[in-house]
C-alpha cells in the first residue's frame, strides 16, 4: 500500500507540472488616496453662527489583471476602506453597498470593507475585441458630462483604418427579480450604443450616440416611463504648443411617457457644451474653459428642457461644483449644485513647475444659473449669480508614483444661494473658504 502511495503522489506531481497554468501572468495595479479639508462656511450663510465641518477620508482600490491567454483577460477592481475616518455611523451590518452613497442617503454607508466592483473577460476575435461582465462605464469623449461608474454590459469594439468602432448595451436595472417589481417582466432598464472615433495626427475626435430607457416607472402611483437618446461629438486637438478640447451633448426623446389618460408625456429636448483651451509656455501652462448645461424654467410642464450635465467627474473648482464634496461633506448649500445641471461657468486657469517636482496651479471661477423658476419672478430675486471662486494648489511629487497636494479656495458667494422661494430675499449669503491636503499613490 505505501508503495502504491509513492507511486500515485508521483503521478500526481507529474500531472501537475506537466498541466498549462490557468494563468500565465497576473499583473496588480492600483491606488491610495487620503483627503483631509476644512470648509468655514458649510451653508453659506451670514448667520453669525458657525456652520464649518472638517474631516478625513480615504479610499483604498486594487485592480488585478490576468493575463489568461494570447488575447484573452480577466479583469477584476476591488475598492476598500471607502471611508470617513472615525464616522462610527458607518459601521454596522451592511458595509458593502453596490453605490457610493452619503451619509444622509436612505442607506448611510458608503463602503469600509472589501467590493468587488467590477469584474469582466475581455477577449479577441477574428473580428474584434469583447469585453464582458461588471465594468467602467460613463465615461466619453471629455471629462465633461462623464459620471464614471460600474455597470454590466456587452462592449464590442474594432478598427477600421483610423477609425475605432465601438458597440455596447448595458442592463443597469433587471425588474423581473426585483423586490416590488415581481412579475413585471417589461419594467426593466436598458441601455445601449454605438460609436465611433477618429484619429488624426495631434488628437482624435469622435461621434456618440447613447440609448437610455427605462420602464421602472411603469410600477409607480402614476405609471409611466423614459426614453432618451443623447448625440455626443467630441474633439481632442493639439495645435503646437495650444491643446484644445470640446465635447457637445443634445439629449432628446420623453423624460416621462404617461400610461395614463389624460396625464400627458414630457418631452425631452435639452442641450449642454464644453470648450476647453490650453497652452504651453516652458514651465508654466495657462488656459480657460467654459461649461454650460442648460436649465428649464419650469414654465411648461410637458417640455424638460435641462441639459445632460456637467457629470460627476468633472470638478472645476474647489468649492463649486465639487462632486467629492457633495459625497464626502452632505449637507452644505456649496455642493447643492454638484450635479452641474442648470448652470454656465466660466474659468482661468494656470500652473507652473518652479521646479519638477513641483506644481502650482491658481484657478479663478465664475458661475451662474442658467435658467431662473419661472414660477419665481414675482418674488422679485432674480439673481443668477452663483458666485466668483479662487483657488490656489501645490502639488509635490514625493516619489514617483507618490504625491502631495494642498489646496486653498475662497468663495464670494451670489445671491442665486438665497434660492427662489416666497422668503428668500430675507435670507443673507455668506462667503466660504476651504483648506484641504491629499496625499495620493498609484501603482
Amino acid at each position: 500500500m505505501k508503495k502504491f502511495l509513492i507511486v500515485l503522489l508521483s503521478l500526481g506531481l507529474i500531472a501537475a507540472f506537466s498541466m498549462t497554468a490557468s494563468a500565465a501572468d497576473v499583473k496588480f495595479g492600483g491606488s491610495y488616496y487620503l483627503v483631509g479639508f476644512y470648509d468655514s462656511n458649510d451653508l453659506l450663510r451670514d448667520t453669525g453662527i458657525a456652520t464649518s465641518r472638517a474631516a478625513f477620508y480615504q479610499r483604498v482600490r486594487l485592480q488585478p489583471v490576468f493575463q489568461i491567454a494570447e488575447g484573452l483577460t480577466f479583469t477584476a477592481r476591488i475598492d476598500a476602506l471607502e471611508r470617513q475616518w472615525g464616522n462610527a455611523d458607518w459601521k454596522g451590518t451592511d458595509v458593502m453597498s453596490s453605490r457610493r452613497q452619503t451619509p444622509v442617503a436612505g442607506n448611510p454607508k458608503i463602503q469600509e470593507n472589501f467590493e468587488f466592483e467590477r469584474g469582466y473577460v475581455t477577449f479577441k476575435t477574428a473580428i474584434g475585441q469583447f469585453s464582458v461582465g461588471y465594468q467602467s462605464t460613463g465615461k466619453w469623449g471629455t471629462n465633461f458630462g462623464d459620471s464614471e461608474a460600474s455597470r454590466s454590459r456587452i462592449l464590442y469594439v474594432t478598427a477600421a483604418g483610423p477609425v475605432t468602432i465601438l458597440a455596447l448595451y448595458e442592463k443597469p436595472f433587471e425588474a423581473d427579480t426585483s423586490t416590488g417589481f415581481a412579475g413585471k417582466v417589461d419594467a426593466d432598464a436598458d441601455y445601449a450604443a454605438v460609436a465611433g472615433i477618429y484619429g488624426f495626427p495631434g488628437g482624435n475626435t469622435g461621434l456618440l450616440y447613447y440609448y437610455i430607457g427605462s420602464k421602472a416607472g411603469r410600477v409607480a402611483a402614476v405609471p409611466g416611463s423614459f426614453l432618451w437618446h443623447v448625440l455626443a461629438p467630441y474633439v481632442k486637438a493639439q495645435f503646437g504648443p495650444v491643446y484644445v478640447e470640446s465635447e457637445v451633448m443634445y439629449t432628446f426623446g420623453n423624460s416621462f411617457e404617461s400610461e395614463t389618460p389624460g396625464i400627458a408625456d414630457v418631452d425631452k429636448s435639452g442641450w449642454c457644451a464644453y470648450l476647453k483651451a490650453q497652452t504651453n509656455l516652458g514651465p508654466a501652462t495657462v488656459g480657460a474653459q467654459v461649461g454650460w448645461s442648460a436649465g428649464d424654467d419650469g414654465s411648461d410642464a410637458t417640455k424638460d428642457k435641462s441639459g445632460y450635465g456637467g457629470g460627476t467627474d468633472w470638478n472645476p473648482a474647489l468649492i463649486l461644483m465639487n462632486d467629492d464634496l457633495a459625497t464626502w461633506k452632505p449637507g452644505g448649500n456649496n455642493t447643492a449644485n454638484s450635479g452641474k445641471q442648470n448652470f454656465l461657468l466660466y474659468q482661468i486657469f494656470g500652473s507652473f513647475n518652479p521646479t519638477p517636482k513641483l506644481d502650482v496651479g491658481v484657478a479663478l471661477t465664475v458661475a451662474q444659473v442658467d435658467k431662473i423658476p419661472a414660477a419665481a419672478a414675482f418674488n422679485k430675486n432674480e439673481s443668477k449669480y452663483l458666485g466668483t471662486e479662487f483657488d490656489v494648489t501645490a502639488t509635490y511629487k514625493l516619489y514617483d508614483n507618490l504625491s502631495y497636494m494642498v489646496g486653498a479656495g475662497y468663495l464670494w458667494t451670489g445671491d442665486a444661494f438665497k434660492g427662489y422661494g416666497a422668503n428668500s430675499n430675507a435670507n443673507v449669503v455668506g462667503n466660504d473658504y476651504l483648506l484641504m491636503n491629499k496625499l495620493s499613490l498609484s501603482f
